[in-house]
């Protein structure tokens, strides 16, 4: 059984140069990959949702095993099917001084689902309230079709924003620190797109009281360069630890490595939006083929099983990962136990090629970032050979992530690499990732594969009906199982989150992957 939770600290010999009253006030940490938004709605990203949780509060928090926790809400309760009851913290205030009240959350859900351009949306969260109630200023009630039971764990997704301050306000206003104003344990000092972002401590804040005065989040997205950065003491605290690292890593005494098994899947997503020719699927000479292979479930098989994804943790990933036929880990609501990584068989994979007439293969690209999740060229690179070794003969094309993902988000790719993290609980990854797109009730949001089966989706409508725990879980389970057989997707591996700190420091690690400063402290003295 996979680890859940493991905090590793090495024994320390050796501190980092810098030290003292000052430095103990500031913290540099840096990321492996770009923030692209301040604006909490505008991108499901975890880079930018790290970020937006130091900015913003929510109704719902969730701990570090994405346990459900009060946030800006004390308590919430199912008044009647269809109808949930939030109580508001009080005294809560944000960072201009405004008071936080129920209006600015009916305004929050209000404007959600109207970001303009919005990649992946937040709507998802907000499309099942059908109407929304103001108590009083510390309660409200939101009413929707009938049963929905997954109204918390939705909220836990949606950053609260102030109805006063941010009534106009653009996506470019957050960006430019202007309205970069919530109820946070931190406020923006400056923001520099893709590089930086300074902080200081919002020292009214109402929940546990962070460690530092100033923190300095820096991106550098490339992976040699954040661990030298930290080896050199020009960053305390790195996320998304280089694999091949670890071992040098571990066996220096002046660092400390927390690790968690993740809810991050990595996996290859396949055009299934065309009936006719792929972009980038052409048969062995070189010349597009008329009807697009993807649509075709033995060939989709067959990509699947050429895979050797253990081969990929041991090799690529150097352990950090556990292979994967699935959304979510083992221990987590609504993992299938069933539904194990597939063993890799080239031979049956070559067989149902034959059998979908292509017993010589054809010709792909694989798309991958090269900059956003732990060796994700090199996936794809691993991939790549996999699948050239049954005769579908790829090549790799590995890009920048804000090149790649507005790309991906446009339907331009035959097949591709990338990542979700996922809530844990199976309707989160079914309804962005493989839910048939739909604007208006919010699914599809990041299914950029464009897959559809009327079949799963009323599989998961009936989940999100479901108040029953135990048969919901049945429910999603089911419908995670078709999603599979009909592979949807590829799954490859769920990552194990490493971060690296100098010793001095501690951090909690979390499921969710986000790395936030409030989650770093001086380590107690020993």
């Amino acid at each position: 059984m996979n680890r859940w939770i493991r905090a590793a600290g090495l024994a320390a010999a050796t501190a980092f140069a810098a030290s003292g009253t000052a430095a103990a006030q500031n913290l540099t940490m840096a990321v492996g990959a770009p923030v692209t938004s301040l604006d909490p709605h505008y991108h499901q990203l975890s880079p930018n949702n790290a970020v937006a949780d130091m900015i913003f509060d929510k109704l719902v928090n969730t701990d570090a095993q994405a346990r459900l926790i009060p946030g800006l809400a004390t308590e919430w309760r199912a008044v009647e099917p269809g109808l949930w009851e939030f109580k508001l913290r009080p005294g809560v205030r944000f960072h201009n001084g405004s008071e936080f009240t129920a209006e600015d959350v009916a305004f929050t859900f209000q404007r959600v689902p109207n970001v303009p351009n919005s990649p992946s949306s937040f709507a998802i969260y907000t499309r099942p309230i059908r109407g929304v109630e103001i108590v009083d200023s510390h309660t409200i009630r939101l009413r929707t079709d009938g049963p929905y039971p997954l109204m918390p764990m939705g909220l836990s997704n949606v950053r609260i924003l102030d109805r006063e301050t941010h009534q106009n306000a653009t996506t470019e206003d957050f960006n430019s620190g202007k309205a970069a104003i919530g109820t946070g344990p931190w406020r923006v000092v400056s923001h520099r797109n893709g590089d930086r972002i300074e902080f200081e401590r919002n020292d009214t804040y109402w929940g546990e009281r962070p460690a530092f005065q100033r923190v300095d989040y820096r991106m550098i997205t490339n992976d040699a360069a954040r661990t030298a950065a930290l080896l050199a003491g020009d960053v305390e605290f790195i996320d998304q630890v280089p694999t091949s690292d670890l071992a040098k890593l571990r066996r220096d005494q002046r660092v400390a490595l927390s690790e968690t098994t993740g809810l991050r899947i990595i996996y290859i997503g396949l055009d299934h939006l065309r009936t006719d020719a792929s972009p980038f699927i052409t048969d062995n000479d070189g010349k597009p083929i008329p009807r697009n292979p993807l649509k075709d479930l033995r060939v989709r098989r067959a990509l699947s099983l050429a895979i050797d994804r253990q081969a990929i943790v041991s090799r690529v990933m150097e352990g950090a990962a556990t292979p994967a036929g699935q959304f979510l880990p083992e221990g987590i609501y609504s993992h299938v136990p069933s539904l194990p990584a597939p063993r890799p068989d080239p031979e049956a994979a070559k067989k149902l090629l034959a059998e979908a007439g292509f017993p010589n293969g054809f010709r792909i690209q694989l798309n991958s970032p090269n900059d956003r999740y732990i060796n994700d060229a090199r996936i794809a690179q691993a991939v790549g050979q996999m699948w050239t070794r049954i005769g579908v003969r790829t090549a790799v094309e590995a890009q920048p992530w804000t090149t790649f993902v507005g790309r991906a988000g446009k339907q331009e790719f035959s097949a591709f690499l990338i990542g979700w993290g996922s809530n844990p609980e199976g309707s989160h990854p079914l309804r962005n990732l493989v839910a048939t797109y739909d604007r208006e009730k919010g699914w599809g949001a990041s299914n950029r594969g464009r897959y559809s089966n009327p079949e799963l989706d009323r599989m998961i409508e009936a989940a999100l009906k479901e108040m029953d725990d135990a048969k919901r879980e049945k429910l999603l389970q089911d419908a995670q199982r078709l999603a599979m057989e009909d592979v949807a997707i590829i799954p490859l591996h769920i990552q194990t989150n490493i971060w690296a700190m100098r010793r001095g420091l501690t951090h909690t690690p979390r499921a969710d992957e986000l790395t936030r400063a409030q989650d770093i402290r001086p380590a107690p003295a020993r």
